[in-house]
């Protein structure tokens, strides 16, 4: 079972406040823009850890254990009853599906952005709540596909983490920094 961690922008941190949206996370969408970038790499078993970066402190926004990759289109036709913003497969008439009023849900179910590809999902997801990551462990955590290839997070002047560490990819973690996020959610 790897961790991986995929960014929150604060639009979308924002979003789920207003709504407040704090039960428990039930998908993560991968699509094929930097602001929510692919899934594919994830296997089923796999973690995934929202993250945000807030006032220069890194924070695990929830933990989703993945028992279900899908396309996000059938996610969200069965679960919302609307394609909202998933990329529609071929041989399907999105039209279909438009303008369908949406099944009662939670702001995280739906895509922050345009063209969702996959949907990553689980019955057993966390609570979303932000849960800071101590800043003496920050130096200490690694992300990479493979451990010869692990790399530390980026820090900006003042030694607070950069976005650009966190963002535009889904990052897989080492043992170790899966570790320290697991610690979060005991």
């Amino acid at each position: 079972m790897a961790g991986y961690i995929t960014y929150f922008p604060k639009e979308q941190i924002k979003t789920l406040e207003k709504d407040k949206d704090y039960r428990s996370i039930k998908v993560i969408f991968g699509s094929i823009h930097t602001k929510m970038p692919s899934i594919q790499s994830v296997k089923i078993g796999d973690i995934i850890y929202p993250v945000t970066i807030m006032n220069g402190n890194l924070y695990a926004i929830a933990r989703l254990p993945v028992e279900n990759i899908e396309i996000a289109y059938d996610y969200l036709v069965r679960e919302l009853g609307n394609s909202c913003g998933a990329l529609v497969p071929d041989g399907i008439d999105w039209k279909t599906y438009y303008y369908t009023p949406l099944l009662p849900h939670k702001k995280h179910q739906e895509p922050f952005n345009c063209c969702a590809k996959l949907a990553a999902t689980s019955t057993s997801g966390s609570t979303i709540e932000s849960r800071q990551i101590p800043n003496e462990l920050l130096e200490e955590l690694r992300f990479g596909p493979s451990k010869s290839k692990e790399k530390g997070l980026r820090f900006d002047k003042n030694g607070k983490p950069s976005i650009l560490s966190v963002s535009s990819v889904v990052r897989k973690m080492s043992e170790e920094t899966q570790k320290i996020f697991e610690a979060l959610f005991v």
